[in-house]
């Protein structure tokens, strides 16, 4: 048989009486996870304990140790009664217990205080009140919420707390204290509480935990900030869906200048922090939004997260299903068959779905799509540039024949826009990386002097020399 226990989170003289017997039974073999817990330490001394600290030096991952006491565990139960002792409780952060109990059918486990039990205590806190997170510093999720209280145990290496304080940092209001627990139960224990910024590392160890209670900040804080300026800002409060569409729109095109900054090779960060910006700018709007949808009962954030969620599942079965798609022109047909699909088979044309209010540019690309996946389309770019040609002369002829001018630039541009198409070319960027070069090269012109009163030539002049530096 083989008895599972735990230290809890101090010394010898913590431990149940009960306990206490069971481990200092001379019929049973005790094994301890590690001798660095002052209730190990002092078994050691009144009787021998097989500890598995020479595991860890062994194994290069943590799975790896689990496995290797577990065997251990196991295969001392064959000479007799074994009793696996943990820090603190065996059922509250020890892998290797759930590992025994699929390896062994006779297993008995005896419950113990658990570090969490000790921070409660320590910080005073009754986790029915506002609900409790438990999460394990060697694994931090991503996203990482932190939405309600919270305990971050394993903080075993100065390293492991260095990453946790900055995984927090990205997430927290920077003002956040903390509290930083080290060797609760012992007598010599510590209990630091400090902004994120100044807690030191000094104190990380195998009986270090953090426990956090602020106001959320990251994803979960933006949410609770923005239903917040609903109900109590003047401004928020007039606001309409309508009255803000202007505003997305507005945000997603400086989304779109700041992406246009981005370097076409290698990481410009200054660039990326641009765009983390846009993108909350962004998302700001769609917060805005969800605060009006709820306030009216329509919907709230969790509810376009799961449509989203099921949505990308949906579309996505050669990740999440059983379909083989290997290649990424085939991975947008099957998206556009599932998306018809769930529209049920309703459109009464390819063209349909396509939004009215796209920008031109945008339009033109999608409607030139559509009527190519029924094979209406040029085969290749050099087939469009001669319509380009065609479409140039039939402009020039209008303009001097004063026909319809603004029909004959249309397809011009329509024209343009096919090529781009044909090229692989996103003609909304180009366009908007042309202007950007022609902006550059003009603000040097002007930084000869003035521009206004030179003629023609002399402009040509400071534009030539404008040209002749490299652009950024």
């Amino acid at each position: 048989m083989i008895t599972i226990t735990g230290f809890g989170p101090g010394g010898f003289d913590r431990v149940p009486e009960p306990v206490k017997t069971l481990l200092l039974d001379p019929g049973r073999t005790v094994i301890a996870r590690t001798v660095h817990h002052p209730a190990a330490e002092e078994l050691a001394r009144l009787r021998a304990v097989v500890f598995c600290d020479d595991l860890y030096e062994e194994a290069d991952a943590f799975d790896d140790v689990y496995a290797s006491i577990a065997d251990r565990v196991v295969e001392a139960s064959s000479t007799g009664p074994v009793v696996y002792v943990v820090p603190g409780s065996p059922m509250i952060g020890e892998f290797a217990v759930r590992r025994i109990r699929q390896l062994h059918g006779d297993v008995e486990i005896i419950p113990a205080e658990s570090f969490v039990d000790a921070v409660l205590d320590t910080v005073a806190y009754d986790p029915l009140d506002r609900g409790l997170q438990i999460l394990n510093g060697h694994d931090l999720p991503d996203p990482l919420i932190v939405d309600k209280p919270t305990i971050i145990g394993h903080l075993d290496r100065d390293e492991v707390l260095a990453d946790v304080l900055d995984a927090l940092a990205r997430v927290m209001p920077e003002e956040t204290e903390v509290t930083l627990l080290a060797g609760l139960g012992a007598p010599n224990h510590s209990t630091v509480t400090d902004r994120l910024d100044a807690i030191g590392l000094e104190l990380a160890g195998f009986r270090t935990s953090l426990f956090i209670d602020s106001p959320p900040g990251g994803l979960v804080g933006a949410v609770q900030v923005m239903r917040r300026l609903r109900e109590e800002c003047p401004w928020d409060r007039e606001q309409t869906h309508r009255s803000l569409v202007k505003n997305l729109v507005e945000e997603v095109y400086e989304l779109i200048e700041a992406i246009g900054r981005l370097p076409e090779r290698g990481v410009d960060f200054v660039a990326y922090s641009e765009v983390e910006d846009e993108l909350g700018d962004v998302l700001l709007q769609v917060l805005f939004h969800e605060a009006i949808a709820r306030q009216a009962g329509a919907f709230d954030i969790d509810g376009v997260g799961e449509v989203l969620r099921q949505k990308l599942v949906r579309r996505h079965p050669h990740v999440f299903g059983d379909v083989d798609i290997s290649e990424p022109s085939e991975v947008k047909e099957n998206w556009d068959r599932i998306k018809e699909e769930e529209r049920g088979g309703r459109a009464s044309s390819i063209l349909d779905g396509v939004p009215q209010g796209l920008p031109g540019i945008q339009r033109a690309a999608k409607i030139q799509n559509r009527a190519a996946k029924v094979g209406f389309d040029w085969e290749h770019a050099g087939q469009v540039t001669p319509k380009v040609r065609e479409e140039l002369e039939e402009l020039e002829a209008a303009m001097i024949d004063h026909g319809d001018v603004e029909a004959e630039l249309g397809d011009v541009l329509f024209s343009v826009i096919n090529v781009a198409r044909h090229l692989g070319v996103d003609p909304e960027l180009a366009l908007r990386r042309s202007t950007s070069t022609f902006e550059d090269r003009f603000r040097r012109m002007e930084q000869d002097g003035p521009l206004d009163g030179l003629d023609l030539d002399d402009l040509n002049r400071r534009w030539e020399k404008a040209k002749g530096v490299v652009d950024p």
